[in-house]
């Protein structure tokens, strides 16, 4: 997943906004995996469900300022 985030990044950097989009889901999928499998959050579901709303709500955020942005 990093690798192809990277990749995707780097190879399209004016693309429009639906491939930011998807840069940033990606990214966020990326965080989730790392945090429920790596982290141990997979057996805690409610610290899960928080971890994912702030990934959720960071990537809105990163969104909406590249969309200001641009």
């Amino acid at each position: 997943m990093s690798l192809v985030t990277t990749l995707l990044a780097e190879r399209v950097p004016g693309a429009g906004y639906l491939f930011v989009a998807g840069v940033l889901v990606l990214s966020g999928l990326k965080g989730r995996v790392i945090l429920t499998q790596y982290l141990g959050l997979a057996q805690a579901p409610s610290f899960r469900r928080g971890f994912t709303a702030f990934l959720v709500g960071f990537v809105a955020l990163a969104f909406a300022i590249y969309a200001m942005g641009g």
